[in-house]
C-alpha cells in the first residue's frame, strides 16, 4: 500500500454460519466454558465439522469437567443449524472428541506461579514465565476508519454482520446461515476514495428467485453498512452462479484457523501465521497478537503515524520478545526509531504481563470468534482501547 495514485485492495469476512467459522467458535466455546471456571487451564483444541459430524481434537489440562458434545451441539444451534433440512443441526449431528492433555515439554515453560499476587513475586514471574510455543506475531492499525481499522476488511465484517442480523431477524427470511462477503475499495493517493465491487454469496432457501433476493441483499444488506458516498459506480456480484441451497458443513469441511486473514486485517498487513481460536492465553498466537494490536492502535491514535504494523518474536519459554520491529510505510509523524523506543519503554511485552494486562484469563472468547478480534465497535476489549495514547503523544513530544 505504497503506491500513489489509484490502486485496489481487496478484503472477505465470512457469516457465522460459515463452516469454518462455525468451527472457531466451537473451540473458542469450549475454551470459554473451562476459563469460566478453572483460569489456569491450558486448551489448544481443534473443530472439525462436515455432514453430520463434529470432531473435536486437542489438549486440555484443566481442573473442571466441562461437556464438549453439549457446547458443541448448543454453539450449533445457536448459529442457525436448527434444522435436519440443512445436512447439519445440533440435534442429530455426531460429535466425537479425541482429547489428550497438554505435553509435559511444552508444559516446561509455561508452568510456573501464575497464582503469585505480589507485586515482586509478580515481577518474578513475568521475568520467568516464558512463550507456550515460539512464534512470530503482527499487530497493525490505520486511521481508516473511526475503531482504525482498514477500510476494506471493516466494510465487509459489517455486510457478514447484517447478513446474519438479516436472517435471524427474519427480515429475509429465507436466508439460512453461511454466507461471504468481499469488498473492493479504490484507494487514490493512499486515501479510500470508493467502493468498487461488492461481492455477497448468501446460503438461501429453494424458494426464492435469484432476482429477488439479489434487489433485497442490495437494498437491506449493502446499501444499510457501506455510505452512500462510497457506493458511486460500485460494481455487485451478488451469488454469482445463480444458486446458493446447499451450504455450511454439508456443502464444505470447516476446521479451526483456516480463515486467519478474516480473523485480523483482511490481508492488509502481515499475518505470523498462526489461529487465535481454540487456545488459551499462554499462547502467544493469541495473546500477543491481541497485546501488538493495542500497542499499534495506540500508536496510532497518538498521531505518531498514520499506519503502524508492529511485529513482536517469540522463543518458546521464553519470556521477552527476541524482537520488536515496527513499519509504519511512510506515515510516521516521529522517527521510527523513537516509536520503538517508546514501546519497549511503555508496554510489557512478555506472556504473563500481557495476560494480567489485558484480562485474559475469562471466558470472552466465542464473541470474537467470528466477525474479527479487531476493531470491534460492538464490544468492550482491552486491546482495542486507547487509554496509552494521550502518554505516548505526551513522551514523543507531539
Amino acid at each position: 500500500m505504497n503506491h500513489d495514485g489509484v490502486v485496489y485492495f481487496t478484503s472477505e469476512s465470512v457469516t457465522e454460519g460459515h463452516p469454518d467459522k462455525v468451527s472457531d467458535q466451537i473451540s473458542d466455546a469450549i475454551l470459554d466454558a473451562i476459563m469460566a471456571e478453572d483460569p489456569q487451564g491450558r486448551v489448544a483444541v481443534e473443530t472439525l465439522v462436515t455432514t453430520g459430524l463434529v470432531l473435536v481434537a486437542g489438549e486440555i489440562t484443566t481442573q473442571c469437567y466441562v461437556d464438549i458434545p453439549r457446547i458443541a451441539r448448543d454453539t450449533v444451534k445457536e448459529i442457525g443449524y436448527t434444522r435436519a433440512k440443512y445436512g447439519f443441526d445440533g440435534d442429530t449431528c455426531a460429535v466425537i472428541t479425541s482429547i489428550d492433555e497438554q505435553s509435559a515439554d511444552i508444559a516446561l515453560g509455561v508452568n510456573q506461579s501464575w497464582e503469585l499476587k505480589t507485586g515482586a513475586e509478580k515481577e518474578n514471574a513475568y521475568s520467568t514465565i516464558g512463550a507456550g510455543d515460539q512464534g512470530i506475531i503482527f499487530g497493525f492499525a490505520c486511521n481508516e476508519t473511526p475503531e482504525l481499522m482498514p477500510l476494506p476488511i471493516a466494510l465487509a465484517h459489517g455486510l457478514a454482520r447484517r447478513l446474519a442480523q438479516v436472517r435471524k431477524e427474519r427480515i429475509v427470511d429465507y436466508l439460512r446461515p453461511d454466507g461471504k462477503s468481499q469488498v473492493t475499495v479504490e484507494y487514490r493517493n493512499r486515501k479510500p476514495s470508493r467502493v468498487s465491487t461488492v461481492v455477497l454469496a448468501a446460503q438461501h432457501s429453494d424458494e426464492v428467485s435469484l432476482e429477488q433476493l439479489r434487489q433485497e441483499l442490495v437494498e437491506l444488506v449493502i446499501k444499510e453498512v457501506i455510505p452512500g458516498e462510497l457506493l458511486e459506480g460500485t460494481k455487485y456480484y451478488i451469488n454469482a452462479t445463480g444458486r446458493f441451497v446447499v451450504g455450511g458443513p454439508l456443502g464444505d469441511t470447516g476446521l479451526t484457523g483456516r480463515k486467519i486473514i478474516v480473523d485480523t486485517y483482511g490481508g492488509y498487513s502481515r499475518h505470523g501465521g498462526g489461529c487465535f481460536s481454540g487456545k488459551d492465553p499462554t499462547k502467544v498466537d493469541r495473546s500477543a497478537s491481541y497485546m501488538a494490536r493495542y500497542v499499534a492502535k495506540n500508536v496510532v491514535a497518538a498521531g505518531l503515524a498514520d499506519k503502524c504494523e508492529l511485529e513482536l518474536a517469540y522463543a518458546i519459554g521464553v519470556a521477552r520478545p527476541l524482537s520488536v520491529f515496527v513499519e509504519t510505510f511512510g506515515t510516521e509523524k516521529v522517527a521510527v526509531q523513537k516509536i520503538e523506543q517508546l514501546i519497549r519503554e511503555n508496554f510489557d511485552l512478555r506472556p504473563g504481563a500481557i495476560i494480567d494486562y489485558l484480562k485474559l484469563r475469562r471466558p470472552i472468547y466465542k464473541q470474537i470468534a467470528a466477525y474479527g478480534h479487531f476493531g470491534r465497535k460492538d464490544l468492550d476489549l482491552p486491546w482495542e482501547r486507547t487509554d496509552r495514547a494521550e502518554l505516548l503523544r505526551k513522551e514523543a513530544g507531539i
